[in-house]
């Protein structure tokens, strides 16, 4: 059954409709019910009591109050309903006037607070659903995401605007692969998109550095959310569970979400996935020189010990700071060119060279998270290519950023330890139906 009213408790414009239409065939039907009463006589017989009456009939009445009713209770036609794609430079008065609407309308929109305010700052792309009668705007929907749609209408007392909240939908998929080209031609050809693929490449980059360790034959298996609205699916969701068989060693993770709503990734065991440091700055590039105590260099033409390791990427890669740390250094030094130095616990500090650019901000003292982007492979300095340059150094003595040991952080108490238990159970499970799928794909 429709509600017939807002939220202030009066009868909206349609309910009020119905109640007038009512209330005047019943006060017509009255009153001519008073004239015969008065102008003709009763009916001295049955037959003509029984007969229909030519001026008014029963079943017309019933007709017109159920056409009225109908009528009120509608829903919008689509033809009502009116898609309007922000363009570039438009505001919500220009789109008023390109629909011919009254200036009034937009005028008492942009007077309204809350998320409402948001309609005086459309931005290119945004999308709004108008449904316009008679010319006058009725109503207004403008989805912010997925989740939140801001509706405007027109009430008793001008333009109401309310929130509405969706809602998704969560179910979980998997899928597996085999590595026969690159994780992500393999990861796509899976069905994976590029934002899985990294937090895959993520989780177990701890342990796997992708730009060396990779083999032909490695194989996958990724557990993930699919978020559906209204039966239609909207986007991938988060990785539940992961497997990376590499080199016949099989590394698990598994998704675990504390009271907190705080989201990390242990594996089977308890053990936390996260080291104190990630093993590479840079995603997916290749290593062009290693660590060596005994290197010729290219520009110098001299043996020179290379203390570091280069990786080859494209002018403007995103260079990630390895752990958490305070900034020591940021600007130019020496081969270097453009460095950042950071200081982290421990007596570690870790040397980015020949960048192009800083991360906007960027500064001495300035607090950097792990895996936050502080700037962009270039080629300054001493450098003949673009690359960046690594270093990893412990009290001031350089180590080999691919080898040295890197310290995992705190694993899960045991009272935590046994809720992930818990939780983890069915998504192994799931891990293991993809194994299978991909062993009986394979064949004997």
């Amino acid at each position: 059954m429709p509600d017939y009213s807002h939220a202030g408790g009066e009868f909206s414009p349609s309910a009020r409709r119905i109640v007038l239409i009512c209330a005047f065939l019943a006060a017509s039907t009255t009153a001519f019910a008073l004239y015969r009463s008065e102008s003709a006589p009763l009916p001295t017989d049955t037959a003509a009591a029984d007969a229909p009456s030519d001026e008014f009939p029963a079943e017309q009445f019933d007709s017109i109050i159920q056409g009225a009713v109908a009528d009120a209770v509608a829903a919008p036609s689509a033809s009502q309903w009116t898609k309007v794609q922000v363009k570039s430079g438009e505001s919500l008065s220009n789109i008023f006037d390109q629909l011919h609407l009254p200036p009034e309308d937009w005028m008492a929109m942009a007077k309204l607070d809350g998320d409402a305010a948001r309609l005086r700052r459309l931005k290119t792309g945004d999308v709004l659903q108008l449904r316009i009668i008679g010319g006058r705007l009725e109503e207004l929907n403008y989805a912010f995401d997925e989740l939140r749609t801001l509706n405007v209408r027109r009430g008793n007392d001008g333009m109401e605007a309310s929130t509405l909240t969706t809602a998704l939908e969560r179910r979980s998929t998997q899928t597996n692969g085999t590595i026969e080209n690159s994780l992500f031609a393999d990861g796509h050809k899976a069905g994976l998109n590029d934002r899985l693929i990294l937090e895959f490449a993520d989780l177990f980059g701890y342990d796997i550095d992708f730009a060396q360790d990779l083999q032909e034959g490695d194989r996958f298996s990724v557990v993930y959310e699919q978020l559906y609205k209204d039966g239609k699916k909207v986007r991938d969701g988060d990785i539940l569970a992961a497997e990376f068989i590499n080199q016949g060693k099989t590394h698990r993770a598994v998704r675990f979400v504390a009271a907190d709503g705080s989201k990390a990734y242990f594996s089977p065991d308890g053990q936390s996935l996260r080291t104190a440091f990630i093993r590479t700055p840079v995603d997916f590039v290749r290593i062009s020189s290693g660590f060596s105590l005994h290197r010729w260099h290219p520009i110098l033409n001299v043996m020179r010990a290379h203390k570091g390791v280069d990786y080859a990427a494209a002018t403007g890669t995103p260079v990630h700071a390895t752990g958490d740390a305070k900034v020591e250094f940021v600007g130019k030094k020496g081969g270097y060119g453009n460095v950042v130095m950071l200081q982290h616990n421990g007596n570690i500090e870790t040397v980015y060279g020949h960048l192009s650019r800083f991360q906007p901000g960027l500064h001495v003292g300035a607090r950097v998270r792990q895996g936050q982007v502080i700037a962009y492979v270039g080629m300054t300095g001493l450098a003949t290519a673009p690359h960046l340059h690594y270093e990893f150094r412990v009290n001031g003595i350089h180590q080999n950023p691919v080898t040295v040991a890197l310290p995992r952080a705190f694993p899960l108490d045991k009272r935590t330890l046994a809720q992930f238990k818990a939780t983890e159970a069915p998504l192994l499970a799931q891990l293991d139906a993809a194994d299978a799928h991909q062993f009986a794909k394979a064949g004997p």
